[in-house]
């Protein structure tokens, strides 16, 4: 019998009042894959992440996590989570990786990665301290455990979000633009990260403006347009022999941009 999926989206409607962003959103994400979503600003990519992750709470369709249906109350824009603890359990296996970085100023980066679990999952701080080098170690930032984030650079503050997000030992990472508030150079820091750890097998949604990071690391890659697929498929087949005339107006832009 087949694995469920690690995370599972089926037909996801969400509306912030009038504007609908998501209007019937279906991904799938198995055991070491890396999906990447990418579209035009406001094609729902981030809210989609965010939906994935109980971030923002979805009108209409199902969540599952390792199989594990979200639990709802009330319908609409009234829908929201029903179990605490169940949102609490899923949130922490799936860790997310934000555009700027959202360290806290008054902690140190060692202090930083090492918050989480020891708070929220009450476990045993000399343990986690270990750990929480260890993923420093392995983003390339271990000589910076006690500088403050303000002493790092964009990458390497990035960089600290991946190693905290690694130390909550989640079943998936989820990246939402991990590398559009760098510049080029920085971004490349950013990119061996995550590239190092799609090859490690780990799964992985990752929203994206950058189309070779996407060609490159996905095995599956999700084109949204107004809310809803216009296109999915193997990257070699998106990048390479698009289908809808909207991707290829997409890409031509991007390439030339």
């Amino acid at each position: 019998m087949q694995t469920p999926p690690v995370i599972e989206i089926r037909d996801i409607h969400k509306s912030y009042g009038m504007l609908e962003v998501l209007k019937g959103v279906s991904i799938t994400a198995r055991q070491g894959e890396v999906v990447s979503l990418i579209g035009s600003s406001g094609s729902g990519k981030s809210t989609l992440l965010r939906c994935a992750n109980l971030l923002e709470d979805s009108q209409q369709g199902d969540i599952l996590f390792k199989g594990e249906a979200v639990h709802w109350r009330g319908t609409g824009m009234a829908r929201r989570p029903g179990d605490a603890n169940q949102v609490l359990r899923i949130r922490t296996n799936l860790s997310m990786v934000f555009q700027q970085f959202n360290l806290w100023s008054h902690m140190t980066i060692l202090q930083n990665v090492m918050e989480a679990p020891v708070t929220v999952l009450g476990r045993d701080r000399s343990e986690v301290e270990a750990k929480a080098r260890e993923y420093l170690d392995k983003v390339g930032i271990g000589d910076k455990a006690d500088a403050w984030p303000a002493q790092l650079s964009g990458g390497q503050q990035q960089r600290a979000a991946i190693a905290r997000a690694l130390c909550m030992e989640p079943e998936a990472l989820l990246f939402d633009e991990p590398t559009s508030a760098l510049d080029p150079e920085l971004e490349q820091e950013v990119v061996k990260v995550i590239r190092d750890l799609a090859n490690e097998g780990r799964t992985m949604i990752i929203v994206t403006h950058d189309m070779r990071l996407a060609a490159d690391l996905s095995d599956q890659v999700v084109f949204l347009h107004q809310g809803l697929i216009e296109e999915q498929g193997a990257p070699d087949q998106l990048f390479g022999n698009p289908s809808s005339e909207r991707l290829k107006q997409f890409l031509s832009a991007t390439a030339t941009a």
